[in-house]
């Protein structure tokens, strides 16, 4: 989890992953924890189109947006906005020159503060960052969802294959053997906290046990 460091109200992105009818997709819950209205801009470097460039987001609220993988590119949030007396968008900072609340494929204007991510293919290995690459104008957390309990608590953690049901992590269809269905970066996960335990199908070796 990434929490800005720095003591002002932010811009929180909010994400957690999906998978629905065998499509990867990523869900971003997008609030403003500012003490004014924000308009957050995206723009898609590669891969799968954004159902959105830009939008209005008052204080406190949330917007959702749903990403299928693969997708890269960046959120970042425009502030002192408004249209003049012909109805142009333009914005204080961050502003993508569109003219328009949404920025149709322009990226923002520095100073602005950036947060990018890379949403892999078929639940592969997913990346972001927070960027001061092209300077500052508010701060930003990106917060992974979890499973939680009514206190907020994390109460649980699924496998990878009941999260991504798919071959590789379950050991099933084509991956159904050892040679086929080695470990992964999230059966590691649980083998290093309990390194007795089986973390995955054929996680034998060192897992099972005789009674004498």
């Amino acid at each position: 989890m990434f929490v800005s460091d720095f003591g002002m109200k932010q811009f929180v992105l909010f994400n957690n992953h999906i998978i629905s009818v065998g499509v990867y997709t990523v869900n971003f819950s997008i609030k403003n924890n500012c003490p004014y209205t924000i308009w957050p801009g995206a723009v898609t470097s590669s891969g799968n189109t954004l159902s959105t460039t830009g939008f209005e987001l008052p204080t406190g609220t949330i917007v959702k947006s749903t990403i299928s993988s693969p997708w890269s590119g960046r959120f970042w949030a425009r502030t002192h906005c408004s249209k003049d007396a012909r109805g142009k968008f333009s914005c204080g900072t961050g502003d993508c020159a569109s003219g328009q609340v949404t920025c149709n494929g322009a990226v923002g204007i520095p100073p602005a503060t950036l947060v990018e991510f890379t949403i892999a293919p078929n639940g592969g290995q997913d990346f972001f960052d927070i960027s001061l690459v092209d300077g500052f104008n508010l701060p930003i957390s990106v917060v992974p969802l979890a499973v939680k309990g009514q206190d907020g608590t994390v109460i649980a953690c699924k496998s990878a294959c009941i999260a991504f049901e798919k071959p590789e992590f379950c050991c099933s269809g084509d991956h159904n053997k050892p040679e086929t269905c080695p470990p992964t970066n999230y059966s590691t996960i649980f083998k290093n906290q309990c390194p007795q335990a089986y973390s995955y199908a054929y996680d034998d070796e060192t897992s099972t046990f005789i009674c004498l």
